[in-house]
């Protein structure tokens, strides 16, 4: 079995950003969905993945993957109400690895949110 090696805190050298989904209610008691920033973190971003689709010739569906150092804040992060603000463009969570809960790193595999 391949062991995987955990990134160094030299390799995790971009600055990211999870934001979270919340509902905010004004004072005529509107509800409205926002994005609010919850945590900031330094992270190493692995490369990205272009698939072509049947539909279109070439389509380029950008995914990543986040290697984050584990704290306690992103230990809570799910893939639904939680995305990533990354060199100006937004990712949706699709999975969270908590690398077999050693409280090492933080794994978060994304897909560029298209606009």
């Amino acid at each position: 079995m391949a062991q995987v090696r955990e990134k160094t805190i030299a390799e995790k050298n971009e600055r990211i950003t999870f934001q979270k989904n919340e509902v905010e209610v004004d004072e005529y008691r509107n509800h409205t969905s926002s994005w609010n920033d919850y945590f900031t973190a330094w992270a190493y971003a692995s490369t990205y993945i272009a698939n072509e689709e049947e539909s279109a010739v070439t389509s380029d569906e950008r995914r990543i993957t986040f290697h984050v150092r584990w704290c306690s804040e992103l230990s809570k992060v799910t893939s639904n109400g939680y995305r990533i603000l990354f060199r100006g463009d937004v990712y949706n969570i699709l999975s969270v690895d908590l690398m077999n809960y050693q409280k090492r790193e933080i794994r978060f595999s994304c897909r560029k949110e298209k606009r």
